[in-house]
């Protein structure tokens, strides 16, 4: 039984998994969401990026997970990237899903040269916090008015810290067993880093015909690559 670990990027909670986690236990696994700190019903709390790994090590260890699939989406790929090595031998397979990926030394922010300066304003404007995005960012990412408006609902500003702090790396992230899921309208092709990551023979690339948020826009399609990945672990 393969215990799958779900863990959403910037502004979300463990509420963007709500139409995928049915999707995994019917077919006989455990699903478990996760809110990081600082975000959704955890808003307030104070957060930097090693709490976030904390985040979710701690879960995992707290409920003793074993066969873990750890399931990290955009910003949320740098601390589960981190937390994979922290869990040894509960892993059985990483899948980023149009994610970041963490460099030791390196921050969120540290590698999107072109995004910091409007990130930072954005955290000064907001008491150190990236304010979420507007429904007109979410245009052209294959999502219906419904589900954009349900996401713009559910967002709670994201910690900054969490931006800044370099991430931790003990070996190289081409090691773990992986799965990167490269959402198309996103961005046709992975970005550079993860290019790099891709030629390790542990590492695989899936793609998605949809936008940068699956679990709204094709939930079910996301659900059934994700079984696939507890098949390849």
């Amino acid at each position: 039984m393969t215990q799958f670990v779900l863990v959403a990027g910037a502004w979300l909670g463990a509420w963007a998994w709500d139409e995928v986690v049915p999707e995994l236990r019917v077919s006989g696994h455990g699903a478990h969401a996760l809110t990081l700190s600082g975000l959704a019903e955890k808003q307030g709390v104070p957060a930097g990026q090693q709490t976030h790994v904390q985040d979710i090590v701690g879960e995992i260890e707290r409920l003793d997970l074993r066969d873990v699939v750890l399931v990290g989406h955009s910003y949320s790929g740098i601390p589960v990237g981190q937390a994979a090595e922290h869990i040894g031998d509960r892993l059985a397979h990483v899948v980023f899903v149009d994610s970041n990926v963490p460099a030791d030394g390196g921050s969120f922010l540290s590698a999107w040269p072109s995004g910091r300066a409007m990130v930072e304003a954005s955290m000064a404007a907001n008491d150190g916090c990236w304010a979420p995005l507007t429904a007109a960012d979410y245009e052209g990412q294959g999502l219906t008015d419904e589900q954009i408006a349900r996401i713009v609902a559910g967002s709670t500003p994201h910690p900054g810290a969490t931006l800044s702090e370099p991430a931790v790396l003990a070996r190289p992230l081409g090691e773990l067993p992986a799965t990167y899921i490269k959402c198309l309208l996103d961005g046709a092709e992975p970005t550079d880093d993860v290019a790099e990551l891709l030629k390790s023979e542990r590492w695989r690339l899936v793609e998605m015909d949809t936008g940068h948020w699956p679990m709204f826009s094709q939930p079910g399609e996301l659900a059934r690559i994700l079984l696939q990945c507890a098949g390849a672990s």
